[in-house]
């Protein structure tokens, strides 16, 4: 057996329609289907790639270390002009940014969502992972340009 691609991702989120507002609206995801306490979500690629389930409730702030989901990574592009105009937009929306980082084959930005689940947006930029997949665990730098 072998995992051959990340298929979907399901997260709880406390208010459905400002979620659903951030993934489809700010971040352009295709809402393709939703009933009561769930949207479903594709970028085209599989038969669904997010889930959201309402749980309802106050997010805990201050969350302490502890093991599961640290972020979810969606490609955004291949181009700075890209990651420039999403940080853009998203700065625009109010969107939390935590954090911008150079990873050697891609180029990140950080945010978090209407629950403070951390989301990674990034833009690849070089493609020395097929010949030396090492790369990929090189030192994050910061990113050569201004984001604004």
């Amino acid at each position: 057996m072998r995992i051959h691609e990340l298929g979907h991702v399901v997260l709880y989120v406390t208010d459905l329609a400002a979620s659903v507002h951030f993934y489809r609206d700010l971040l352009g995801f295709k809402e393709i289907s939703s009933q009561p306490g769930a949207a479903v979500f594709s970028a085209g690629r599989t038969h669904h790639e997010m889930l959201l389930l309402e749980i309802g409730g106050r997010r805990e702030t201050n969350r302490p270390l502890r093991p599961g989901l640290y972020h979810i990574g969606f490609k955004i592009g291949d181009t700075p002009a890209e990651l420039k105009a999403a940080y853009a937009e998203l700065t625009k929306a109010g969107v939390t940014i935590v954090g911008a980082s150079d990873h050697t084959v891609t180029h990140s930005l950080y945010i978090e969502d209407p629950d403070g689940n951390e989301l990674e947006l990034y833009i690849d930029v070089s493609d020395e992972w097929r010949t030396n997949p090492a790369s990929i665990m090189a030192p994050t730098k910061r990113l050569p340009y201004d984001l604004a």
